[in-house]
């Protein structure tokens, strides 16, 4: 009877890890540093003038991801995707290229077809694709509606005219990956305890 009732506590558990498998937000700290390189090196900065330094310094900031990944591993279990969150995840790709490429050919102002706006498009389309994408994953928090939904309204805010809203929009959305990282990683850490506290090492979860 104990037995049963572990296995049944171990697969809620299990669920309740993989509906939060998406707020494993240390990922996304790398991530927001490799927006920031990209426009830094579009800005020819130091040595970042030569195009062989960029690919060696995203290998660099990409290698914490394995400790990152060993360490959600070792403390939240591994993660097998269902269905449904493939199917999701597929949702998410296309919405977030349709919005991409709508947002662009819309309000930047170098495209063909575009409303000619002085606003950011990259902020924008890159905040709304943040926001959908956790809509669709059911992961919305409100830490998400702060910072991406502030990152819109900078991005949409129409005084951007004759600046440079491409490279200043991924710094932006690089700094927002970054916080958004920390927020999500912190509510994942405070919903299931502390490190070394769930009982899932050796174990799969899928939702």
């Amino acid at each position: 009877m104990r037995q049963a009732s572990e296995t049944v506590q171990r697969k809620q558990l299990e669920s309740a890890v993989a509906s939060y498998s998406y707020l494993r937000g240390l990922y996304f700290i790398p991530l927001g540093l490799v927006f920031v390189l990209a426009a830094l090196a579009n800005w020819e900065v130091g040595p970042l003038r030569h195009l062989w330094v960029f690919p060696v310094a995203v290998l660099v900031i990409a290698a914490p991801c394995l400790p990152i990944t060993r360490y959600y591993h070792e403390n939240y279990g591994r993660i097998s995707p269902s269905n449904g969150q493939r199917v999701r995840g597929a949702i998410a790709i296309i919405v977030s290229l349709a919005v991409v490429l709508g947002g662009s050919m819309l309000l930047r102002s170098d495209a063909g077809w575009s409303l000619d706006l002085p606003v950011n498009a990259t902020a924008a389309t890159l905040a709304m694709v943040m926001l959908l994408s956790n809509a669709i994953y059911q992961t919305l928090k409100p830490h998400h509606w702060i910072i991406w939904g502030a990152v819109v309204v900078i991005g949409l805010v129409p005084v951007w005219d004759g600046a440079d809203p491409s490279n200043v929009g991924l710094v932006i959305a690089g700094v927002g990956l970054m916080v958004t990282g920390f927020f999500d990683h912190r509510v994942l850490a405070r919903t299931f305890g502390p490190a070394k506290g769930l009982s899932l090492r050796d174990g799969d979860a899928g939702a």
